[in-house]
């Protein structure tokens, strides 16, 4: 492990700053150790040597500041430890949640959710020990170890050589011990991520679970997990006290070495009182930052494991940067604009969907429809823009195709009804920082879901609605922001597949109103009402399996995806 990242400075500014004023802090930090040593050694020779009281409270006020700088300069690098890690943790997870946003669906359903949102949450947690414990030592080792060193070389030479020369024996150790506590904790940090994406999988599919009895042999699952973290940390632990150990060995043999050769030349006379206490006070504080650097590397390792997970993220290549969603941002193209499909063809890992080239006129509705499988929802997910295709998607005469996510010309409810936490408004009106109620509940009524107060909370799970009710406020807010945002084209991907036939009707009644107001609106769906109210169907037919291009090593097969989402 590196002693510090160059990403974090690339991807965190608050990491700079922490450095700069860390800097100051040691510099500070060090003034006051040789101050305080110099005072002591001076205040207990002229003791020694009859001084009065009078005379020796110059040196007993000199220490006593000495005391309350290094006091005051230790509570500042602490407070700015704190701070920068708050601010810090905040950068890299507003960077990180944009750049998924950025790689899109498609590269979150080749992950597990609860792997990412460990590594977005108590994975980056654990920089806080990082930033609180083992940066500022590293930072203090870097200020203050060097020119207490200096110190020691000019006031006694000899010292200085046997410090200089059992100096070293320290990184030696923490190199040692860093090899061996890298591949531990990065098993533990892997436990971890097992242990969160275990428990989470089983939470969600508990009903199922307990339904199928099989609810004991998941809880058997969770403990086996959790003994094999419980071990793994111990084990690290373990490593942690033994490496403190052999780290306080090896700097109190040290500063021995310099104690004796400091007392046996007071004893033949040539060594000055002075000189002698002054050295031997300042030996043990040219170790101790380096001594609590391998103490408190093991702080860090937890926050360093989710860092690497963190920057993969935020390195990972996309086709295009990731536009800011925005209800004032308006929509390119006009409402009345059809959509052409040339060649379009979705890849992806080496698995496409058969070619489509379709019109999408204004004012229709168009049913896109196929066997499960076909690849019918990534043809929707390279229409929104958060899925990589070949051929070329035509808006208003102008090729769309390499317009960033989320596309302003286009309003999209996927299978799922993807909800967050607050009131109904706030769900149908995502994204809108001025929300129209007046809308909003107009949306709503149309999407068959009159009974719903605008007012009602819900949370992400959906709690507190039932799953129709879900997919209704999902339609819904498609309408608002296509109103809102005047876009010129609707996609619906499957809205009724939880509606009974009363609510399906008035979806289907809405996504006629649309089409009516000059929208090309699009829909993917099973049900014969959606498909029977169409004005026309595309169908999407699997691409039989062919050998790979030249160059490329996996074959190409069949997209079977149906269940693409936008959070």
């Amino acid at each position: 492990m590196r002693p510090v990242d160059p990403r974090l400075l690339r991807y965190a500014a608050a990491a700079r700053t922490f450095f700069a004023l860390g800097g100051l802090a040691g510099l500070v930090q060090t003034v006051a150790i040789a101050a305080f040593a110099w005072s002591a050694s001076a205040l207990v020779v002229r003791a020694i040597g009859g001084a009065s009281l009078a005379e020796l409270a110059p040196l007993i006020a000199g220490l006593a500041a000495a005391i309350a700088v290094r006091f005051l300069a230790t509570w500042w690098a602490d407070a700015n430890a704190a701070q920068a890690a708050a601010r810090v943790k905040s950068q890299l997870r507003r960077a990180v949640v944009a750049r998924i946003t950025a790689l899109g669906p498609a590269w979150l359903a080749r992950r597990s959710s609860a792997s990412v949102a460990t590594t977005v949450g108590p994975g980056l947690d654990a920089l806080d020990g990082y930033f609180s414990k083992y940066l500022p030592q590293l930072i203090l080792t870097a200020v203050a170890t060097p020119l207490l060193l200096a110190i020691v070389w000019w006031q006694d030479w000899l010292s200085g050589l046997i410090v200089t020369l059992t100096l070293p024996i320290i990184p030696v150790f923490m190199v040692l011990i860093g090899w061996a506590t890298q591949s531990m904790q990065a098993r533990q940090w892997e436990r971890l991520t097992r242990l969160s994406s275990a428990f989470l999988d089983v939470v969600g599919g508990l009903s199922t679970l307990i339904l199928y009895g099989r609810q004991h042999r998941q809880a058997q699952r969770i403990r086996s997990v959790s003994d094999e973290y419980r071990v793994q940390t111990i084990k690290v632990l373990r490593v942690s006290f033994l490496s403190g150990f052999a780290l306080e060995l090896a700097a109190s043999l040290s500063v021995a070495l310099v104690a004796v050769s400091i007392g046996v030349r007071l004893i033949d006379g040539d060594l000055g009182l002075g000189v002698g206490l002054f050295v031997l006070l300042l030996a043990p504080e040219v170790f101790l930052p380096l001594r609590s650097v391998g103490t408190q590397f093991h702080a860090a390792a937890d926050g360093v494991a989710a860092a690497d997970d963190v920057f993969a993220i935020l390195e990972a290549p996309v086709a295009h940067d990731a536009a800011e969603p925005s209800v004032a941002a308006g929509s390119p193209a006009p409402r009345g604009s059809s959509v052409v499909l040339e060649g379009v063809r979705v890849v992806r890992e080496g698995a496409a969907l058969g070619t489509v080239d379709a019109v999408l006129p204004a004012g229709e509705v168009t049913a896109i429809a196929g066997p499960s499988g076909s690849g019918k929802s990534s043809l929707l997910a390279a229409l929104v823009g958060f899925a990589p295709h070949e051929g070329r998607i035509v808006v208003a005469g102008r090729d769309a195709s390499d317009d960033p996510a989320p596309r302003a010309w286009i309003s999209w409810a996927g299978q799922r009804a993807d909800l967050v936490e607050g009131d109904l408004l706030a769900n149908v009106a995502l994204g809108d920082e001025e929300p129209d109620a007046a809308l909003a509940r107009r949306c709503l009524d149309e999407a068959g879901a009159p009974e719903l107060e605008l007012t009602r909370s819900a949370d992400a799970e959906g709690r507190g609605l039932s799953g129709g009710q879900s997919q209704r406020v999902a339609v819904a807010r498609a309408a608002y922001r296509a109103r809102r945002l005047d876009c010129a084209v609707v996609a619906l991907d499957e809205p009724t597949s939880a509606l009974d036939a009363v609510a399906e009707s008035a979806v289907v009644r809405l996504a006629r109103a649309l089409a009516d107001e000059g929208r090309a609106v699009v829909v993917v769906s099973h049900r014969a009402a959606l498909l029977d109210s169409a004005d026309s169907v595309v169908p999407v037919l699997a691409e039989p399996a062919r050998p790979a291009p030249a160059g490329d090593g996996n074959p190409v097969a069949v997209v079977a995806d149906e269940s693409v989402e936008v959070v």
